[in-house]
């Protein structure tokens, strides 16, 4: 679905160029990923500890790899013939790219992210309940629909820890939500993220998204759309642009996860690990002043008083600019009875605050992370998010280990 904006002819030309612009970015950074791929089995493995940690090579000592001389007949030996791209066929080849590249690699393109590409990005496809029988005995009935609200300004002052994520699939340029949460191996210096397995993975049949960057209380300052069109990327992202280091997601959704039907939406969950593009020794949550707890035994829903669910909805009404939260006490939403329920409350954001964080007390009573926005309906009037357990505390403690030194 495309995001709302003002279609003025002058407008629609002044974007036509970007997206040609845009073009040639993607196309360099995947001829980039392309070649790391084909390199990576000169690495070593790396450990493999709880959730899915997918043949890490590719990171392993990707900045010692020596390039190919002749990047252009290595890419044709795959099938990619770079002449062929100037005239589109590039596209079809991201769609095969996506399929078959197995590992996470994702090196900093510098200023591959600039305010034009990141203002242009759109909402991915969120995955929809589609006619999904619930089991009535886990599932409490629909919610009514809670209006989204926009977050008082600036946004790095009410809800420090929340942002929007960037990134590159076979589609063009999309967007979702994440939040910088804690890490126990380095506490105080966090540099990790919470967000959407299928923000960062296509699921069944798919593979990792590429050019994954994170903006920590993009448009700050709450801009219109009007007013963006002439916006710096210091006013943009005023606390710089992060980079994923390393994403991973739970095998269950790489295995099950789908665009309809709810398939792998209680396991919808993934942890990032990032750095700055502009090679800064400070870390995310130093840069932005906190980060959010996580909690793996959030307590029952009939103890949870509400929920408050944050994003950046880009699909109309919304236009993907502005950061939106809704409130509301949590029930219940069963998809397969041998799966976990999922959270479900009533809020009117749509696609693009995939992602975004659920934020309840936690056990101890302080506020934390509890959940992501998953999964939501066509109409638009509620949204459902994983319960956080076993698989959800493998990942991020997968993703903590894996950094512990750095």
């Amino acid at each position: 679905m495309p995001s709302f904006r003002p279609s003025s002819s002058r407008q629609r030309a002044k974007r036509r160029a970007r997206r040609a612009r845009n073009s040639s970015s993607a196309i360099a950074a995947a001829a980039l990923t392309a070649v790391l791929a084909l390199t990576a089995t000169a690495c070593g493995p790396s450990d493999n500890e709880g959730g899915s940690d997918p043949s890490a090579s590719a990171n392993q000592g990707s900045d010692d790899l020596a390039l190919p001389s002749d990047l252009n007949n290595k890419l044709k030996d795959l099938g990619l013939d770079l002449d062929k791209w100037k005239d589109g066929a590039w596209k079809d080849f991201d769609k095969e790219w996506l399929r078959e590249a197995g590992d996470f690699i994702n090196p900093i393109i510098e200023d591959l992210w600039d305010s034009d590409r990141m203002k242009d990005a759109e909402e991915p496809d969120q995955p929809v309940e589609d006619d999904i029988a619930g089991d009535q005995n886990v599932t409490d009935p629909e919610p009514q629909p809670v209006d989204a609200q926009q977050v008082k300004t600036p946004y790095s002052a009410n809800v420090p820890e929340a942002g929007k994520v960037f990134f590159d699939g076979p589609d063009g340029s999309m967007v979702c939500s994440a939040t910088v949460v804690k890490d126990p191996a380095n506490p105080g210096k966090s540099n990790m993220l919470w967000t959407a397995g299928h923000c960062v993975h296509a699921g069944k049949g798919g593979g990792w998204y590429r050019n994954v960057m994170f903006v920590p209380s993009y448009n700050d300052s709450g801009l219109s759309t009007a007013e963006l069109e002439n916006a710096s990327k210091e006013e943009i992202a005023p606390k710089g642009l992060w980079w994923a280091e390393w994403a991973q997601t739970s095998d269950q959704w790489i295995k099950q996860g789908a665009k309809v039907g709810g398939q792998g939406a209680p396991y919808d969950f993934a942890v990032l690990k990032v750095k700055p593009e502009d090679g800064s020794d400070k870390s995310l949550e130093e840069t932005i002043g906190g980060a959010l707890p996580v909690e793996f035994n959030a307590p029952a829903v009939k103890s949870i008083e509400d929920m408050t669910a944050t994003g950046y909805p880009a699909a109309p009404p919304f236009d993907g600019q502005s950061m939106h939260q809704c409130t509301d006490k949590p029930g219940r939403l069963s998809l397969d009875t041998a799966q976990p329920t999922m959270y479900r409350v009533g809020c009117r954001m749509t696609a693009g605050s995939s992602g975004g964080g659920w934020v309840a007390k936690g056990q101890d009573g302080q506020p934390a992370l509890v959940s992501n926005t998953s999964i939501g309906p066509a109409n638009g009037t509620w949204l459902a998010g994983p319960h956080l357990g076993e698989e959800a505390k493998g990942v991020y403690n997968a993703v903590s280990k894996k950094f512990a030194n750095r």
